[in-house]
């Protein structure tokens, strides 16, 4: 599977490398799923609405060899009913990704959205399996908006460097 940019009209294509990112490789990096309360959960079931606590975090960005970058998507699901937990889910789905040709700013976007955007359907089918396997209803994660979350992250990490910019700037009259 790759994706190419055209260059732009204009653009200079000669000595241009062409850019484009190529999956080598998606795999389960790390998984875990357990039910502390079993065999209670299955045999009284709670008649409460589950609580369910989401986190996903996204690791990568150092190359691991010439214009190959791991991504990982990081995620914990905790699901609890009457403050007993029914079940915890933690996986880490991983890829490979051959990238090649883009300038070093274009970089965080790339190993921050485009690839876990990428990355996401294989973690959401991993965790909808294990909780099935587990004796579970399907847990289907929500769609992720990558794109917003790293231009959010972009956002607050201007705003701290500004508020230190600020902070730093009586210190030095």
């Amino acid at each position: 599977m790759e994706d190419t940019n055209t260059p732009q009209p204009g653009a200079a294509t000669e000595n241009t490398p062409q850019q484009h990112v190529a999956i080598q490789k998606i795999y389960i990096k790390d998984v875990s799923f357990e039910t502390p309360n079993s065999p209670d959960a299955f045999i009284n079931p709670s008649q409460s609405q589950p609580k369910i606590n989401f986190q996903l975090n996204v690791e990568g960005g150092a190359p691991v060899a010439d214009n190959l970058y791991e991504v990982v998507l990081n995620v914990t699901v905790t699901v609890t009913t009457d403050e007993k937990t029914a079940f915890l889910v933690e996986v880490q789905q991983a890829g490979l990704f051959a990238i090649v040709g883009f300038e070093a700013e274009q970089m965080p976007y790339l190993i921050n959205s485009y690839c876990p955007s990428i990355l996401f359907p294989y973690l959401r089918e991993t965790v909808s399996d294990l909780v099935i396997r587990g004796g579970f209803p399907p847990l289907l994660l929500e769609p992720i908006n990558f794109d917003a979350m790293f231009s959010q992250q972009v956002q607050q990490a201007q705003q701290q460097q500004q508020a230190q910019a600020q902070a730093d700037a009586p210190a030095a009259s």
